[in-house]
């Protein structure tokens, strides 16, 4: 039975895997290599080995309703998008109201993973660990690894012809920090994500010319969506997901793409991506108004360098170039564990649910927020480790074998359609529908039409309103007594940090805006009455 759980990692997954462990009566110890919590979001002005890297102007692309933890929303002040620095801050508050601190031992490695002698029986772990300079071996009945996926650059240099010969400066995107040092330089980025995108705004305001190298294109969203509300708000509900879901996924890539082209015109910009599957959007609203500017200008692949110069696929060429900030992704990988536990797999993917991998004879072993949804990864983080300490404890049991394999065949299905055959493409995955699945297993799922005869009005937000983590703390397990009052109150929250300047308002209530949902309900129930 499962009693004792190792943590590895004490970012805002690993406190949330505490958390869960202690909802369970599971007694958790977090090991965290650094001398401080909070992971990646935690900005240093040096790049430390094994540890997430963030720069100074870090602002999430998630709005704070949509990636706040489900029993524990975050101030109403704090603004909608978060620098870095606020997010931290809701960190430590996290920490601190749940009192979770006392479970982690920092500046503590975690240097083995293996199997107990006894594995296949007992499912438990040997965890070899290292601090100040002592190594020390403790047995657990199961683990939690919350390491996160930003701790191992994908630098890929073997496949960019020439780089070894540039005499100019060359740096991962992790090493990126602050604006400094790059007055009047030529500066080429490679890599079009999120990074990238936010490096190139920044750079374009110091460096005399900026050229951003893109390969196959992007979408671009912008934080601002209708009426000047934060754009996942509109984005990630359950009614927009079921329409996706129902849709020819031709027909839904149509719509959406419709969407990001209504903000711009993408091909006009030459950023439009190329082929049919659906590319994950980046959110940076700065990035059409630069390519209009001219100082950020946009690039084909690269084709080779030179002492100092960029040659490009077009036969377009950059003399004098000075720095190349390689913005290529990361590379996730589990230094502590061996290779007979975990095979990558970028195809098919090495974990059920994303969660437990194959190859192990006891699940015991859990891997959270190692996903690439559209949405919130440490929302994800949360739902999984519930799923994974309820798991642990015997309350929900995987299928056999042969279901896993047909579950993750019919997944990998699913995605080929939406993504294409790319790199990663394992662990992409649709938000909504994710969390819904691993919601159903845990006996936190939402009956939404008996919600709609009990509580109407909280059924209509919870299917027309932001899909936010509260919905998984309406009902069954770990229910949050507060959970229908936080939705209730969400847009209280969105619209206080922007009330910073009191004026008289016109009220102006809520439902008019959902008329023509209301006049369509009406006449539905009326058409059935009538019929009656």
């Amino acid at each position: 039975m499962v009693k004792t759980v190792a943590i590895i990692g004490a970012g805002i997954c690993g406190l949330g895997s505490i958390k869960a462990c202690l909802e369970e009566g599971l007694e958790p110890t977090c090991f965290e290599r650094s001398d401080d919590i909070g992971g990646l979001w935690r900005f240093t002005d040096e790049v430390e080995d094994g540890r997430g890297s963030i720069y100074k102007s870090l602002v999430t692309n998630a709005s704070k309703e949509i990636m706040c933890h489900s029993d524990f929303p975050m101030p109403e002040d704090f603004p909608n998008f978060l620098p870095n620095h606020k997010y931290f801050e809701y960190i430590r508050l996290y920490a601190d109201h749940f009192k979770l601190v006392k479970y982690i031992k920092l500046k503590t490695s975690v240097c083995r993973l293996e199997k107990h002698t006894d594995f296949p029986v007992n499912g438990q772990w040997l965890v070899t660990t290292e601090s100040n300079g002592v190594k020390k071996t403790d047995i657990f009945d199961a683990v939690m690894v919350c390491t996160g996926q930003h701790a191992k650059p994908a630098m890929h240099l073997e496949n960019i012809p020439g780089i070894d010969m540039f005499r100019g400066k060359v740096l991962h995107c992790r090493e990126y920090k602050r604006p400094i040092g790059f007055d009047g330089q030529q500066v080429l980025i490679i890599g079009m994500g999120n990074t990238g995108v936010d490096i190139a705004t920044e750079l374009c305001t110091k460096a005399s010319q900026v050229y951003l190298s893109c390969k196959t294109g992007v979408w671009v969203l912008q934080r601002l969506g209708k009426e000047g509300l934060p754009y996942d708000l509109g984005f990630i509900r359950r009614s927009v997901s079921w329409i996706h879901n129902i849709m020819p996924p031709a027909v839904s890539r149509w719509m959406l793409k419709k969407y990001m082209n209504d903000q711009f015109n993408h091909d006009l910009y030459n950023i439009q991506p190329e082929g049919v599957a659906w590319r994950e959007p980046l959110v940076n609203e700065e990035l059409p108004s630069c390519i209009m500017s001219g100082s950020i200008m946009i690039k084909q692949q690269v084709k080779k360098f030179t002492e100092t110069s960029v040659h490009f696929e077009d036969g377009s060429v950059v003399e004098n170039l000075d720095i190349v900030i390689l913005a290529t992704g990361y590379d996730y990988s589990f230094p502590f564990l061996d290779e007979s536990i975990i095979k990558k797999d970028e195809n098919k993917g090495s974990f059920y649910k994303k969660i437990i991998p194959l190859r192990i004879e006891k699940p015991t072993l859990a891997f959270i927020a190692f996903v690439l949804p559209i949405g919130p990864a440490m929302v994800v983080g949360e739902l999984q480790s519930r799923w994974a300490t309820r798991l642990f404890k015997g309350l929900h049991k995987l299928p056999d074998p042969v279901g896993m394999r047909k579950e993750m065949q019919r997944d990998e299905q699913r995605r080929k359609k939406w993504f294409g055959a790319s790199e990663n493409n394992f662990r992409r995955t649709d938000y909504v529908s994710y969390m819904d699945d691993l919601a159903s297993d845990i006996g936190v799922s939402l009956n939404i039409w008996k919600l709609f005869l009990t509580d109407p009005v909280l059924a209509w937000k919870v299917v027309f309103g932001p899909c936010n983590s509260f919905h998984f703390r309406l009902t069954g397990p770990g229910k949050w007594d507060g959970a229908r009052e936080a939705i209730m109150t969400q847009w209280d929250r969105i619209a206080k940090p922007l009330s910073t300047r009191v004026v008289k308002k016109k009220i102006k209530l809520n439902f008019l805006s959902f008329t023509p949902w209301i006049l369509c309900v009406g006449v539905l129930l009326l058409a059935i009455c009538l019929q009656g």
